[in-house]
């Protein structure tokens, strides 16, 4: 028996002969690369950002199956990880409530596991790792094989990477600006598993559901008179879902945890901006500095780090507390504190805020945040600020 055993921990261990990482991916998928990843004894900086990556991607994938078990699989989702559509399954598993919220919370553990090797990597490495983005593909439906509408550039598409996608997607050639960028992405995704954690919609969902079926026995239900959906969710329901879930007293630990999220996110995003600005080459760059292009053939004008910095440092500013947030019916130098916001958490009532009395709690004289950092970062991207927010995060 073991000398079957030591054979197939070494296969473990080792990719195939002269087979590169992205190759792996292409040919065995995330997971088992994963897995031959993390069994390594002794990782190189390529390494753990190899690891990092591949479990970003695990985690990623991880909501994409469990969409795809309970054919939640269109658009009608408002957050990140339910927008992009999938492949629908033609015998989906009975939809249950709690899935929701259980997939927010694998994916937070994902992505914090994700974080956990970037951190080793320090910033005088030299480590590359070239990825052909055409090799990565997610494993919808979890049957361990590549299938039509599974690649990277299928899921994604326009929504991600703007415009058309060609046939052929580009190699990157990432290096150690990249790791903070990576970590920062996952603690961007991490705070918003913690606010839908923070606010289970488990509950609400329930509810609604229920409201369905009893209307459905009376009649058949009819699309919703905005955007002519009609499933077993449609807009009207979700943003039903989305209303009451903020209407519940939310677990106070999750939101100071999605603040700190948040907060590490501006810092990693400053820590990329700093080693990117350092580079020389321009090489397959992901993200590039101002002498550098990008190679998804997305052109990335010159300052844009400078003035997303800016957005950033007003984002830093409203978490600890330093600026406030206008409130519509408040003129003067007072806001709202959304430091207070995350460390006290309310159930947060529309009429409520709508008024003023479901604000009032969070209500303060100070200095007001202003729009001339975003209005100026709309500016020099065209009037693409959405497309380059989820390229920058």
């Amino acid at each position: 028996m073991r000398r079957f055993l030591i054979p197939a921990l070494v296969a473990l261990a080792l990719p195939a002969s002269a087979e590169t990482l992205s190759q792996e991916i292409a040919r065995s998928g995330l997971a088992l690369t994963e897995a031959r990843l993390a069994a390594r004894p002794a990782l190189s900086d390529a390494d753990r950002f190899a690891l990092g990556g591949v479990r970003f991607l695990r985690a990623i994938e991880g909501t994409f199956q469990e969409r795809w078990a309970m054919g939640l699989t269109d658009r009608t989702g408002m957050l990140p990880l339910l927008r992009l559509p999938l492949a629908d399954n033609p015998n989906p598993v009975p939809f249950d409530p709690q899935a929701i919220v259980t997939l927010f919370a694998n994916a937070a553990a994902g992505l914090a596991l994700a974080k956990a090797p970037l951190a080793g990597i320090p910033d005088t490495s030299d480590f590359t790792l070239e990825i052909a983005l055409g090799d990565i593909w997610f494993d919808v439906n979890s049957d361990t094989t590549r299938t039509a509408g599974e690649g990277l550039g299928d899921i994604l598409g326009a929504a991600v990477m703007g415009g058309e996608i060609a046939q052929t997607l580009p190699t990157v050639r990432f290096d150690v600006a990249d790791a903070a960028w990576l970590a920062a992405y996952a603690d961007l995704l991490g705070g918003i598993c913690a606010m839908v954690q923070a606010y289970d919609p488990t509950e609400p969902i329930t509810r609604i559901l229920q409201a369905r079926t009893a209307m459905a026995d009376l009649g058949p239900l009819q699309p919703d008179p905005f955007f002519g959906v009609a499933g077993a969710f449609d807009v009207v329901d979700v943003v039903a879902v989305i209303l009451a879930a903020l209407n519940q007293t939310p677990d106070a630990g999750q939101m100071k945890l999605a603040k700190q999220r948040l907060r590490d996110m501006v810092a990693e995003n400053r820590l990329f901006w700093a080693r990117v600005a350092t580079e020389t080459d321009n090489d397959r760059e992901w993200l590039p500095n101002d002498s550098q292009q990008s190679a998804l053939g997305i052109p990335v004008p010159p300052g844009t780090g400078t003035a997303w910095l800016a957005v950033l440092s007003d984002l830093a500013a409203v978490l600890t507390g330093e600026k406030l947030e206008p409130y519509w019916r408040v003129g003067g130098e007072a806001g709202v504190n959304i430091r207070a916001f995350f460390d006290d958490p309310r159930p947060v009532d529309l009429a409520g805020w709508l008024q003023g009395w479901g604000a009032v709690p969070y209500l303060q004289k100070g200095p007001l945040i202003s729009l001339d950092s975003l209005n100026a970062f709309d500016a020099l991207t065209s009037g693409q600020t959405m497309l380059f927010a989820i390229y920058l995060n």
